[in-house]
């Protein structure tokens, strides 16, 4: 039975064992710090994708395969943390992630994060834009102002846009939105 269970490390580590996965991924980005059990090593990178199962690490530090640790994952206000095992290490790469213990309260995160990437859930709405940065109130005919707004706020939530560039689109029709506005008035 050991055996067994020793082949399936072996194969699970190889890079290319993405034909053995139980879970879809999906492309996620998330800050992630990770700690080894018995060393108390520290290493910091990101994530690249995201299962229910699972996740992959881009770092330039790693760990051995087998190697058991603590980890937090960290995206806009959520953090999501676990104990994984590493299940496959690309030296100066990277490494790959599997969830062994994680509390349910922890899985939902989880769990929201992959329906809001899987187009199951739409996002929820922690990421509100401070009032300046959004259009002013509707009026007839502002609907493209609200929708520009929505469509930029979506492309952040989905890693397109960074954070600054997302907000600085925002602040940019905001401003656009008020000399219409101020213009329709005069």
């Amino acid at each position: 039975m050991f055996e067994e269970h020793k082949n399936s490390i072996e194969i699970s580590s190889h890079p290319y064992a993405h034909e053995r996965r139980r879970h879809s991924r999906y492309p996620f980005t998330a800050t992630a710090e990770i700690v080894e059990a018995k060393s108390q090593m520290r290493v910091q990178g990101r994530t690249s994708d995201l299962s229910l199962g699972g996740c992959y690490v881009d770092t330039m530090n790693s760990f051995p395969v087998g190697s058991i640790v603590k980890m937090r994952l960290t995206r806009e206000a959520r953090t999501f943390e676990a104990q994984a095992e590493v299940v496959y290490s690309l030296l100066g790469m990277g490494i790959g992630l599997k969830f062994t213990e994680v509390d349910p309260e922890q899985f939902r995160i989880v769990e929201k994060w992959l329906a809001e990437l899987s187009g199951e859930m739409l996002p929820e709405p922690e990421l509100q834009q401070p009032s300046d940065q959004s259009c002013p109130s509707p009026r007839p005919g502002d609907e493209v102002c609200l929708v520009l707004n929505d469509l930029i706020t979506e492309l952040m939530r989905q890693g397109i846009l960074s954070d600054a560039k997302c907000r600085a689109m925002l602040q940019k029709l905001n401003r656009t939105g008020r000399a219409m506005s101020n213009s329709a008035r005069a």
